[in-house]
């Protein structure tokens, strides 16, 4: 069926709204984008822009998603089956939930559906703490205001990885009469009063708070300063509730839900403009930190206060000082199983730390639910104590609480850390400066282009095949390529290129699994940083020529 079948095939079925928004549609090549492909799932679940079609997030693509799901649930489970979902801020985020919530209960799946926003690791955590065979969390993470996306989790709150993402989707992909779908009521009340939904929030919020308070490694107190943004997200009240006793400002301006995340170009704390007002009010109060979580609270953003100026840090960075922290925190309960878990594009650095304090370190495919898998089958083999993880774009995890990065424990870690410094005299900038000294200067940066539509995938795939060709003769003193597309060791096959140089500095290109873009990570070993940014810079230059041709 081509696009123009599919475009037909909708209107054929579709509500009134929705009928009017395609027939509005004048422009061959938006509708081509709208049902050239379904949406797939990626490093995040299904993930894409609002709007009538096949390849865009609306309670048709929702209900097959969750009709697809429900299927695959029974296919391998036995007995009752049971889903908990939640959402975020986002626009429709709460419609999709509803629509999700009924296709589940229609199916005869019990569904625990939370009534207020929470942020992911909640779900996570739910998901596993009420004993569910599934969770679904409606969310586009740190996306632009127009998308929306349905994360999928299994029993043990874990993103579904590799073969239950594979599987599902095929069950997804089954449902073509979109007729047969469960068509959702307005408010439910059928399915709540049968008990087939039942609603859940703050007993299941404070659970979890619980867990969280447990990982706390550093409670004496400071005269430290903080600056909390929410990003008009799902941070505002967990985040809150683990920073009680310290002295935390809120951002007003951005404290309360909004889908529109109208205070900000892009609710995205690793973009630097994302915390522009929760400086400009450290600015006027004097703060010494500076912390914002995005939308769905899985990643957390800071600013130091250092010389009368707020430096940004990178996730990188974040993670390193994390790594340092935490392990001199829990010095006395290391052991030979304690391990670090990072991915395979964030930096060397806070490895080197966890080497240096004995633990192993494990390196996982890009996606946070490979680093949650890992603690699952730690769980299930005994193999393996997980100490921490986290990944170069803002994530981080210590404690198993949670099966997937959760901001609200990272932010009450970086706080405490800040906190510890500050009792010593220093800031996080200076922390970062000794670990510097003492295992090297690390540079780490991220390029991506944004390649939209059908054209823009198509360029995304020239572009990996260009650089399989040709890559090794671009680059002086390589060491070698590690091409991931037919798997590396127990990874599973992704489509990603490492190059890495004699001196251990490495580069990686990859396509987004959730966003139009491909992405090039860079993580140059430098002896300071003016070096190390001129040999950034140089590299750089070779790769923006080669994708802009």
């Amino acid at each position: 069926m081509d696009f123009r079948e599919k475009y037909n095939q909708w209107l054929s079925f579709a509500d009134e709204k929705t009928k009017d928004e395609l027939l509005s549609l004048t422009d061959e090549k938006d509708i081509e984008d709208r049902f050239y492909k379904d949406l797939a799932f990626g490093t995040g679940g299904l993930r894409g822009i609002m709007g009538a079609g096949s390849n865009r997030m609306n309670i048709y693509t929702v209900g097959k998603a969750t009709l697809g799901l429900a299927n695959y649930l029974k296919s391998k489970n036995t007995g009752r089956l049971s889903v908990a979902i939640a959402c975020d801020s986002r626009l429709n985020s709460n419609k999709f939930l509803w629509s999700a919530a009924q296709v589940f209960a229609s199916q005869d799946v019990k569904v625990y559906a939370f009534t207020e926003i929470v942020p992911v690791p909640v779900l996570s955590f739910t998901t596993r703490h009420l004993g569910c065979t599934a969770g679904v969390m409606i969310t586009a993470s740190h996306n632009p205001k127009e998308y929306n996306g349905y994360k999928v989790y299994d029993g043990k709150g874990c993103q579904f990885c590799t073969e239950d993402a594979k599987n599902a989707i095929g069950y997804i992909n089954e449902i073509t009469d979109y007729s047969k779908i469960y068509k959702p009521d307005e408010d439910a009340a059928d399915y709540v009063e049968k008990g087939m939904i039942i609603t859940v929030g703050e007993k299941e919020l404070s659970a979890f708070i619980k867990e969280v308070k447990k990982q706390s490694l550093y409670e004496s107190p400071s005269n430290l300063k903080i600056v909390y943004t929410p990003l008009h997200g799902t941070g505002n009240i967990p985040v809150r509730r683990v920073l009680e006793g310290m002295d935390v400002t809120v951002v007003k301006e951005q404290e309360l839900p909004d889908g529109n995340f109208s205070t900000v170009r892009s609710p995205n704390p690793e973009e630097k403009d994302a915390l522009n007002i929760a400086i400009e009010t450290a600015e006027k109060i004097g703060a010494d930190l500076v912390i914002g979580t995005d939308p769905d609270c899985d990643r957390v953003g800071v600013a130091v206060k250092s010389n009368n100026d707020y430096v940004l840090l990178t996730g990188n960075q974040t993670g390193a000082l994390l790594v340092n922290f935490v392990l001199t925190m829990k010095q006395k309960e290391l052991n030979e199983k304690s391990t670090l878990v990072k991915t395979i594009v964030t930096s060397e650095l806070g490895a080197n730390i966890g080497r240096s304090f004995g633990l192993q370190v494990e390196e996982t495919l890009t996606g946070f639910k490979y680093i949650g898998d890992k603690i699952n089958k730690y769980e299930e083999t005994g193999s393996n104590e997980f100490v921490i993880g986290y990944e170069e774009s803002y994530g981080y995890l210590v404690g198993t609480h949670a099966r997937d990065k959760d901001g609200v424990v990272s932010s009450m870690l970086i706080c405490q850390m800040a906190s510890w410094y500050k009792n010593q005299g220093k800031t996080l900038v200076d922390g970062l400066n000794e670990i510097y000294g003492k295992y090297g200067y690390y540079l780490d940066y991220l390029d991506s282009f944004v390649l939209k539509g059908k054209d823009g995938t198509e360029k995304i795939l020239s572009i990996m095949s260009y650089f399989r060709e040709k890559g090794t003769e671009l680059f002086d003193n390589l060491q070698g390529v590690t091409d991931f597309i037919n798997g590396v060791g127990d990874l599973p096959k992704e489509n990603v290129l490492k190059y890495t140089w004699r001196d251990g500095s490495w580069m990686a290109i990859r396509p987004s699994g959730t966003e139009p873009k491909i992405k090039f990570y860079y993580s140059i070993v430098g002896e300071n940083r003016d070096k190390a940014e001129e040999r950034l810079e140089a590299i750089r230059g070779i790769i923006k020529n080669i994708v802009e041709e």
